[in-house]
This record gives structure tokens, sequence and C-alpha cells, in this order.
């Protein structure tokens, strides 16, 4: 295959030029003016009385803080598929389908033409940034391995259609793009998640692989079979990454934090120079990309058709927020992220909660979901917190985690507390110590006193243990959490196991599911 990075490197020089010059102030509020601009004549607008004006106090007095529910209620119901001119111009032509982490409620976020734009534009950011870090890439002499969900698309109505995120980017991917993309189509149509992943395997074997992106818990499990796969076609044991794909530069993970996996890729990953890299992207939009340090979390993307707002989340729902953006969002606040977006989102609250760690360049690191809290017993934890506990206690005990989630245990009636039920799946080569009775109390000991170190509500909750009982562990077997998915029909591409469950029915499905399994102990 021809090596076509030369290009991508003089485009890398410009891009990083304009981005060093970028304000961020200015560029939001002409962002923020051009979807106004742009959307003039839509029925929302309209509506707004927005008259085309980018005064952003007038924006934010006519223009209130809405979620998916309100959107869908207010403005799409009705006319879908067909919105036409309802919260932006035109037809929409592609709806992202997700079924809601949090919620499991099915929705239909709108993808405009100039969303897919603003997308692809984030895309190359990922790339210039890499190539700035590593001048010596050839990441186009090979193809770039994308780990998606299917990409057979629902036909809604005439010019419509309805499908994962990853299956729109593919359709409308141009010819020059595809040449650089894997798998070739006839895989990625394959529904059948198990079936897909061993066609990918079998395929990429003879295939340069430069970049490998895709969930971190679903990339485990290719990761898994493309092993195997490797060992009998090549007939040597214990291959790592390097061995299989020698010419992969790049790793592109999303979606779940990375931290309780790191130590896990670092291993597969050992004996090459592959770079890892975060990005925060949704269904909504693309919004950020690593393009320094992992500790100093994701630079935002202002110029690609987005515009970012922070509530603190302590006010979400109020009727007049201490609503901030760019120019006065202070760092270290946990804040509901609000965008508005060149797909027709209009102060839209995501759900995701978010931190700036730095205001030049604006970087955030993604702390959870707004409807992801721990707080039955008023101990207010947040997916961060859970997470920095889990990757915290498995370096206590040396294990590798494959997956995890975490829910609240309700007092029976004979006993005075409750507590945190934490689900948690050890890697194949960590299930020896996890078998281990005194090692999984180490564990949770770990776990507890993590969160009583960043949280002081759950601190004095488990004060003497007068509020809430320590932390429980349920050992979920190796392979559990993707056979639990698979079940609930959600195996693969951009599902995700829940980090925190406050759906009782779902979480006692999922305890009852890994106690069905063999091998399950308890702490």
């Amino acid at each position: 295959m021809h090596d076509a990075t030369w290009m991508l490197r003089v485009f890398a020089r410009r891009r990083l030029s304009r981005l060093a010059q970028l304000d961020p102030e200015k560029c939001q509020r002409k962002v923020l003016e051009a979807l106004i601009k742009k959307a003039r004549n839509t029925v929302f607008v309209r509506q707004q009385d927005l008259g085309g004006t980018c005064d952003l106090e007038r924006f934010r007095s006519r223009v209130p803080v809405r979620d998916y529910d309100a959107f869908w209620q207010e403005y799409w119901s009705k006319p879908f598929p067909n919105l036409r001119n309802c919260t932006w111009p035109g037809r929409i032509p592609w709806f992202a389908v997700s079924s809601g982490t949090s919620t499991g409620v099915t929705k239909f976020i709108p993808v405009s033409r100039e969303m897919y734009r603003s997308n692809s534009r984030a895309g190359a950011d990922l790339l210039v940034h890499h190539l700035s870090s590593r001048p010596d890439s050839r990441l186009l002499a090979g193809r770039f391995f994308m780990l998606g969900g299917s990409t057979g698309l629902v036909r809604q109505g005439p010019g419509v259609l309805s499908g994962d995120l990853s299956g729109i980017a593919a359709s409308a991917m141009p010819q020059w793009a595809r040449l650089r993309y894997f798998p070739p189509r006839e895989l990625d149509a394959i529904s059948d998640w198990q079936v897909k992943i061993e066609r990918f395997a079998e395929r990429s074997l003879e295939t340069r692989i430069t970049a490998l992106a895709g969930v971190p818990s679903w990339l485990l499990i290719f990761i898994d079979q493309l092993c195997r796969q490797a060992e009998i076609k090549f007939d040597k044991a214990d291959l790592r990454i390097a061995d299989i794909y020698p010419h992969l530069e790049l790793l592109v993970h999303g979606g779940v934090a990375w931290r309780p996996y790191r130590e896990r890729f670092k291993e597969l990953l050992g004996g090459s120079q592959v770079q890892t890299r975060e990005v925060y992207s949704a269904s909504e939009g693309f919004f950020g990309v690593a393009d320094s340090e992992p500790h100093e979390g994701l630079r935002l993307l202002l110029d690609t058709g987005i515009f970012y707002e922070f509530i603190p989340v302590d006010q979400i729902g109020s009727a007049n927020p201490d609503c901030r953006w760019i120019a006065d969002a202070e760092t270290g606040v946990n804040y509901a992220l609000v965008v508005t977006t060149c797909a027709g989102l209009w102060r839209y609250l995501v759900g995701d909660t978010v931190m700036l760690t730095n205001s030049g360049p604006p970087r955030v690191v993604v702390t959870g979901r707004t409807t992801y809290m721990l707080s039955t017993f008023g101990e207010h934890v947040i997916g961060s917190e859970v997470e920095t506990a889990i990757a915290e206690a498995a370096e206590s005990i040396n294990v590798k985690i494959s997956d995890f989630s975490v829910g609240t245990v309700f007092p029976r009636a004979s006993e005075v507390r409750g507590g945190h039920l934490f689900v948690v799946e050890f890697s194949q080569d960590s299930s020896r110590t996890a078998a281990i009775p005194a090692e999984r109390e180490r564990f949770a000991m770990q776990v507890d006193a993590s969160l009583k170190r960043q949280n002081d509500d759950y601190a004095a909750h488990r004060e003497g243990g007068v509020g809430m009982n320590p932390p429980s562990i349920l050992v979920m077997p190796a392979g559990g959490f993707a056979k639990w998915m698979a079940s609930r029909g959600k195996l693969g591409g951009q599902n995700k196991v829940p980090r925190i469950m406050n759906d009782a029915e779902l979480f006692a499905g999922l305890q009852q599911f890994a106690k069905s399994c063999r091998g399950v102990s308890r702490v």
C-alpha cells in the first residue's frame, strides 16, 4: 500500500499552526454566531426569537437547557423521522441510535451532514496530534482498524437512516478514506459479534494494521480472540500485539475510563512502540482528543461546530443555574456538559460530567454521568471516584481488571445498614489471585480506603460503620460481562457496561447472572 503519510504531515503542520494561534473565547463566540445564522430559518430559532444575534446573554435568556427527552417531546417526536427545518436547516439524513448507558432507553440522536464533517475534522485532529508526537510515523502506510458496532442501517423513511454511529460513518465514508479503513464492508456488516471478531481477527492477520480503535473492554475481547488465532496460524505461544501487528503505532480508546485497563494493555502492548490516545466522542458529537500527556486531560475541539457550556453538577435542574462557558469556567469544578451543535442540539444536556484541567488550551477529563452517582445513603460517590478506587485496589493486589459495575445493596429487614456491591471481572491471568479469599478482602478494603480518601461524604457515612457497611465484592468469571451483555442484546460496538447501576432491577439481574456462573465468589 502506498504510504500517504507525507500528505497528512503537510496538513498536520498547517493545523498545528492554526491551533497554536486559536483564541478559545473568540473561536467559541464565532461558532455560536455561525450556528445561529445557519439555523435562522428553522422552527426552533424562530420560536426562540434569536433574530440572528450572537449575543451570549440573549441566547441564554431565550434558550433553556434541555435534555434529550425534552427535545424529543417538544420538537422531534411528531415529525420523526422527517426532521426538516426543525432544529437544524434541511433534512436530517441520519439518526445515531443510542441505548442510553444509564437508562437503557433507545434514543435517536440527529446527525446532520455538518455533524458528519465535524466528526471527520475531529478524527483528523486526532491524527495531527499523533504525528506531532511521532515525527517518524508511517500511519497511512497501512489501515486504520475501527472495532465499532454494526454498520447495518435501518431505513426510517425516504433518505433517512438510523443505526450505530460507526455505521453512519462507514456509510458516508469517501472512497479514498475507505482504502485506509479496516474491516471491509462485507465483514463490517456482520451482526453476530462473536462471528464478527473471529472474521476480523482472521482477515486482519493478512493486513498491515497501523492503528486500532475501540472501547477498551471490547478491544480486550477482540485481542484475546486475535491472539488465539495468531498462535494457531504462526504455531507459536504467548504472542503479543507487537508480534501480530508489527506496524501498529496507535491505539485509540474512549467510551469508558482508561485507568482500570491501563496495566492490562501495558502488558499486551509490551515490546511495541504503540502510543495510546484517548478520545471523547459521543452520539451527540466528537468533543475532545488527547493532544499531550494522558494525565493532562483531553483538548476540547473548539472550532468544529460545537459550542460548550458548563453547569455545576449540584445545580442541574435549577431554574437559574450558574452556567459558564469557555471564558469563565473554572478548573477543578465538576460540571455537567451542555452543548449547542451543528446537528440542531441547542443548549443540550449531554448527560456527562466533566472537569476542566486546563484553560489554555481548554482540556477536560470526563468524571462520570449526571445520572451516574451512588447516593442512596447521602454518600454522593461519582463515576471517576469509583474508577480510581477500582484501579488502586487492582494495583494493591497486583491483578488486572476486565470489567466491573457497582450498585447499592439495601438493608434487609433484620439489618440496619446497606452498602455498595462491586461486581468485578478479573482478567484470566489474575483469576488465581482473585480466587484467594484474603486477596479479595484486601481488594475490598482498598476500594473502601480509596473512596474514603477521595470523598468526605462517603468517609462520614462509613465512620465507625454507622451509616454504611464496607463494600462487598462479587466476582464475575472471565468473559461473564460479555455474556451478560449478549443476553441483553448489547454485545460489542459502542455498547458499554454501566459502571454505576441505579436501576435496581437491572442490578439485581446482573447479580443473579454472576451468581449463576461457575466459580463465583463473594467477599
